[in-house]
């Protein structure tokens, strides 16, 4: 009988994370002050985050032993499976081998829960009795609302306005878990009573969000702010995906040729991407590594290599990483997820050196993705996980074209039953495509903080 599934025991699941800064070939651009614009100290971070996470941001161990606390809650969905996915190759008639590694089966629905969870017990651990955070589609926020439930502390989210009102059952979800859940723009910040006053229809951004959550945060001792993309230590928390990857891949005798996932912020590319990175840099493998972003939303592809905010009201540290410009406002585009104005800058730090690719894709071509992979596997994905099966496909069916049999991995990093709406809107012939225009990048470099 063939294997479907590669589930690994409980008792093999890692039990650190893997720091990739460890690795580098060259050191990460440090982050800096958004007012005095030097590179940022611990002293600088304390107001917003744990002492721990500041300790693993700029961390040089290869890896970071996972608390027992939060290695008890992770076996609640982990080790998550590995998907042989026979029905899409069968369908495709395609000799590549096709995987895929399930992030559904957390309570949440995503990969977000595992940083979520640890970043809300390192921050119970330092009695913080409030979190504030921003999310996109809201598998984040829902995400870091199950953790803060775990651990009693109350949370505050602003959800970008266009997601809030698509996804009212995100908003639910967030509530059910004792999370408070406000569209952003919201009235309840200076940052977002500013853009509404601007634009009282604004859709929002997530780097809007971020100002206000950042600025909601340091309005109050007893809060911290937390951050489900971007920064290291939160894509070094999502290894534990490609770590877990590894060893299965192993058991189906086998290792990828080619390893993809979608990325806006970058984390969950980075938690399946970075440990196979490790292996090209340190183990002599040659596997290509595709990071695979919105057209509307292109910062890997189209945006400009340089230091940006990393929100629009300038509170956030500044970062070296690809960017549309920290006040890009993105079209509404159904993948909320990804619509983030950079990218992570460790995961920017690996393109500019030629360790990973990156490709854009649009909208209407990742739904159909979506249909093909839900007609054959069976699974409706999150509008974020159709990039990364929109190019698993076009990877097999390259091989179809050649007949070379190829191994193909990609992280499935969320459902997509919040979603229907999307798919509806598709299937109907409404949806649009969004092109990021190119006269938008000298706008971009426009925008950019003066060193």
């Amino acid at each position: 009988m063939s294997t479907i599934k590669y589930i690994l025991p409980e008792n093999e699941m890692p039990t650190s994370w893997y720091n990739i800064q460890a690795d580098l070939p060259e050191p990460l651009p440090p982050y800096l002050h958004p007012l005095t614009k030097k590179p940022l100290g611990p002293d600088d971070l304390a107001p917003l985050f744990a002492m721990e996470l500041i300790k693993q941001e700029v961390s040089q161990e290869r890896y970071i032993n996972i608390p027992d606390e939060v290695l008890k809650i992770y076996r609640q969905f982990r080790p998550s499976p590995l998907y042989r996915a026979r029905l899409l190759e069968q369908m495709l008639d395609t000799p590549a081998h096709i995987y895929y590694k399930f992030e559904d089966v957390s309570p949440a629905g995503s990969h977000k829960p595992n940083s979520a969870i640890p970043q809300a017990y390192y921050n119970m651990k330092e009695g913080i009795k409030r979190l504030t955070t921003e999310t996109g589609a809201g598998q984040w926020g829902s995400s870091l609302a199950l953790a803060c439930s775990y651990f009693d502390i109350e949370l505050k989210i602003y959800m970008v306005r266009v997601s809030y009102e698509q996804k009212p059952y995100r908003r639910m979800m967030m509530e059910a878990w004792k999370g408070k859940c406000v569209p952003s723009p919201s009235l309840d910040t200076n940052a977002g009573r500013v853009a509404l006053q601007a634009d009282p229809n604004n859709p929002g951004s997530l780097g809007l969000a971020i100002s206000e959550a950042v600025e909601d945060a340091m309005t109050r001792e007893d809060t911290h702010y937390a951050l489900g993309s971007v920064l290291n230590h939160v894509l070094m928390h999502q290894t534990i995906i490609g770590l877990e990857c590894k060893k299965q891949v192993e058991m189906a005798g086998e290792y990828p040729d080619i390893v993809i996932a979608c990325a806006g912020g970058g984390s969950n590319f980075g938690g399946i991407a970075m440990p196979f990175v490790h292996d090209n840099l340190k183990k002599g493998k040659n596997t290509r590594i595709v990071a695979v972003e919105p057209s509307s939303c292109p910062s890997l592809t189209k945006g400009v290599y340089a230091y940006d905010y990393g929100d629009v009201a300038g509170m956030a540290p500044i970062a070296k990483m690809y960017t549309l410009g920290s006040h890009f406002m993105p079209p509404p585009v159904h993948a909320g997820g990804l619509r983030y104005h950079g990218m992570s800058p460790i995961v920017s730090h690996l393109h500019k050196l030629g360790l990973i690719e990156a490709r854009a894709v649009n909208q209407l071509a990742t739904f159909e993705a979506g249909l093909t992979f839900a007609r054959s596997e069976g699974f409706i994905s999150a509008p974020e996980t159709n990039h990364a099966i929109r190019v698993a496909i076009d990877e097999a069916l390259k091989c179809r074209e050649t007949g070379e049999k190829k191994v193909i991995l990609f992280n499935h990093s969320g459902y997509g039953y919040f979603d229907m709406t999307a798919y509806d809107t598709y299937m109907s012939g409404k949806l649009t495509d969004y092109e990021y225009p190119s006269d938008k990048v000298q706008e971009a470099q426009a925008g950019l903080p003066q060193l």
